[in-house]
């Protein structure tokens, strides 16, 4: 009988196998790190002592102590300390010492998901029950029976809920929860990171909503909020608060010894410089530690890329370990699925997950041995939340960021000093951003009247209240501004996406029994849901019969195929206006507002294993369009080479950008995206333009205008750098096919710089 590997075992064979050792660039090991600790505050509730000692925890970490003492002094905090280093105690004693004086004190919990609310439920309630207190925490969600609704409101001591919840359900009918606002002494804000971009700017503006409900009832409540590792945490919480906040950073927990590697793949196509399959890889190396039992979660970049994996994994353990020990785990599965994974992880029962960056979040999923990162996350703070999922307190972990041939995850692999001196992203917000500051103050207008010389957010109301009564929204009577409409507008708003309202995904394999299997978002589902889409879920493949683009439903039927699809988006670039521009030895380089039309156009059919192209077709959806904010630089004139050489070097050069601008303006890959015309319509001109993917745009692109020079020197300097004869997947692309690809987009590039320099 063959003997199991533990993680000892895997870590030397990692160092001493070549087929692993060869492709390990770099193997960097954090040492374990001692708990620093402090005794427990002296005037804590009795039996709320005793149920942190019945826990196990007779002392405080720093960071956990000085949360409750700033939280003491009624100031409002952020506290920023790594994954599972205790951060919900950081909130919850100062919470539940507050209620345990004063029984009419309330606290609203806001959590991004409804996972963490979940997970969060259960904590509070075991703690609340080990001290025998009457504190009553009701979780708010849409999964909240109607019949217990009417008790939250009225005697919910703690209501967890979530930022779309608070928007729709809460605020718009703030004078059900009366109780809730009129004694409300903490709000809750965990997982600060998440709250950037579109996302966060429309939080910040819920929270605009609510300290005027607040004070309209007469409360001014603390905020704490907890936070991932990011370049700004205290900026954000207090751009996201509207307060001036106290940082808490000296995080007192314990971590184990951690063995953080990267692992770049052979390269199979030496004059293309094409690597193996980071997929396959990623097979390879998590197949070895499955087989062994070594509990380990795999991150994957895309819903696709999770199911492609998990398929891949479930096949090669499926004898040893069974089906049901190997799970997938990503937005679009239902509460239940992923209540059952998250337990399963837990218990022990299930040994691998295969998730996207759904898990990055503080969900108590147990202690895992191994993560394994395919590609490069897109930002350092997500790769740091990743790889805090493995290994707890005092255990070894092994982490493996395994790269692709994307430039990104070669510029990363190549250099890890970057990587491991560089701090986290800034997460960046724009809550006055005029369409979503807009849309925020209907639903204020409808929660309440606005007053003459009101104030929301820094924004001066009246003429925007002004503007809203001319479009018959608002009606003005004497000093105040009213909702004129029937209906409330928080129904129509949509916080998360650029797109309003998901497409919901329903499975008819079984016309007997017809399911909703998963939703996803409309620009998604352009590429992902089209007809004749393979969709994956849990490792099933779907093909997709009908997509009903007006009624928002997807119709899939189970199939078992030897492929999966991927789709092209084309888009199409207008500029509206020019907001600044500066000149670089006549090069123009500018910055305003532009319009996007991204049109779904064909789909291809890609084999398993040997990843060929096995077939297309045509995908026919209307076009979804998009007005944000861009910088742009243009050619003052073309160069000596044909139209077809020029369009080649714009479309490498900008292939190369589209992976350097997200390292330079730290955000993630996802959040700008690069267009190259080879006329640009506003100026006939060579030009590349860079955008914001988020209506009215974020600051990414005006970040991108002021220092021009050094993206596009970057840019030279990876393709420079690259092994390859004349380009590939890790510089300039495989759009490109001309044997002058590569020298044609350095000159490309070499002529922005002669010009701006």
């Amino acid at each position: 009988m063959k003997v199991r590997k533990n993680l000892q075992h895997f870590l030397e064979d990692l160092k001493l196998e070549d087929s692993f050792k060869e492709n390990i660039v770099h193997w960097h090991t954090i040492e374990e790190k001692e708990a620093k600790t402090v005794e427990l505050p002296v005037h804590i509730n009795e039996n709320l002592k005793k149920a942190l000692q019945k826990r196990g925890i007779h002392e405080l970490y720093t960071h956990q102590r000085s949360a409750f003492e700033a939280v003491q002094r009624s100031e409002s905090i952020v506290a920023v300390t790594p994954t599972a280093s205790g951060k919900t105690l950081c909130y919850n004693l100062s919470v539940l010492q507050t209620i345990t004086e004063n029984p009419q004190a309330r606290a609203l919990y806001i959590f991004p998901t409804k996972a963490l609310a979940q997970d969060q439920k259960s904590e509070i309630t075991e703690l609340i029950d080990d001290a025998e207190l009457t504190i009553n925490s009701y979780t708010y969600d849409g999964d909240t029976q109607g019949s217990i609704r009417e008790k939250v409101r009225k005697a919910g001591h703690i209501v967890i809920t979530n930022p779309d919840m608070l928007h729709s359900a809460i605020l718009p009918h703030h004078t059900k929860w009366v109780s809730l606002f009129e004694n409300l002494k903490y709000v809750i804000i965990d997982e600060l990171h998440i709250y950037r971009g579109v996302f966060g700017s429309h939080v910040a503006n819920v929270i605009r909503r609510l300290k005027r409900i607040c004070r309209f009832y007469g409360t001014d409540p603390i905020f704490i909020c907890t936070s991932a590792t990011i370049a700004n945490p205290l900026e954000l919480a207090e751009n996201l608060t509207g307060k001036n906040m106290t940082l808490i950073d000296n995080n007192g927990a314990p971590s184990g010894r951690k063995h953080f590697l990267f692992y770049n793949p052979p390269i199979v196509n030496k004059p293309l410089n094409i690597r193996r399959s980071a997929t396959l890889e990623v097979r390879k190396l998590a197949g070895e530690l499955l087989k062994n039992r070594i509990q380990t979660i795999v991150f994957a970049r895309s819903r696709v890329r999770v199911e492609i994996l998990l398929t891949y994994l479930q096949e090669l353990v499926k004898h040893q370990l069974g089906p049901k020990a190997i799970r997938g785990y990503r937005g679009g599965y239902l509460p239940t699925e992923r209540r059952t994974i998250e337990k399963g992880l837990r218990n022990g029962d299930i040994y691998g997950v295969v998730s996207t960056n759904a898990l990055e979040l503080g969900v108590d999923i147990g202690q895992l041995q191994v993560c394994i990162m395919t590609g490069y996350p897109g930002s350092i703070a997500s790769s740091w939340q990743q790889a805090g999922r493995a290994g707890r307190r005092h255990s070894e972990s092994l982490v493996i960021m395994v790269a692709s041939s994307s430039p990104l995850d070669q510029y990363i692999i190549e250099h890890p000093d970057y990587f491991f001196t560089r701090s986290p992203e800034t997460a960046r917000i724009n809550p006055d951003n005029l369409m979503i500051f807009i849309d925020h103050l209907k639903c204020a207008a409808y929660e309440l009247p606005f007053k003459k010389g009101e104030h929301f957010g820094a924004f001066e109301t009246e003429d925007v209240l002004e503007y809203l009564v001319e479009e018959r929204v608002l009606y003005q009577r004497g000093d105040k501004w009213y909702w004129m409409n029937d209906s409330f507008p928080a129904h129509n708003i949509s916080l998360r996406s650029a797109s309003q309202e998901n497409i919901v995904i329903i499975d008819q394999s079984n016309i007997a029994n017809v399911k909703v299997i998963g939703e996803m978002d409309r620009f998604s589902a352009m590429t992902l849901l089209h007809e004749e889409a393979i969709y994956l879920h849990q490792g099933i493949q779907y093909q997709v019969e009908k997509l009903d683009w007006e009624e928002k439903k997807a119709f899939v039927r189970e199939v078992d195929v030897d492929y999966f699809t991927d789709a092209n988006l084309a888009v199409e670039l207008k500029v509206l206006e020019m907001d600044k521009s500066r000149l670089l030895h006549d090069t123009e380089v500018a910055y305003g507002d532009v319009s996007i039309l991204a049109k779904a156009t064909i789909f291809k059919k890609i084999k398993f294993d040997s990843h060929e192209n096995i077939g297309s077709g045509p995908i026919s959806l209307p076009e979804e369009e998009l007005h944000t904010s861009s910088a742009w630089i243009s050619l003052k004139e073309g160069l000596e080479v044909s139209e077809s050489r020029m369009e080649q070097g714009l479309l490498g050069a900008a292939h190369a950008l589209r992976y350097i601008a997200p390292i330079f303006v730290m955000c993630d890959s996802g959040d700008i995206h690069v267009v190259p015309q080879v006329k640009a319509v506003h100026n006939e001109k060579p030009t590349i333009f860079f955008y914001d993917r988020y209506p009215g745009g974020i600051g990414l692109s005006e970040k991108i205008y002021d220092g021009m020079e050094n993206v596009l020197k970057e840019a030279k300097g990876m393709i420079t750098r690259c092994q390859c004869e004349n380009g590939c997947p890790s510089c300039i692309g495989t759009d490109t096919t001309s044997r002058f690809a590569k020298r044609d987009a350095l000159l490309i590039l070499e002529q922005f710089l002669k010009q701006t320099s």
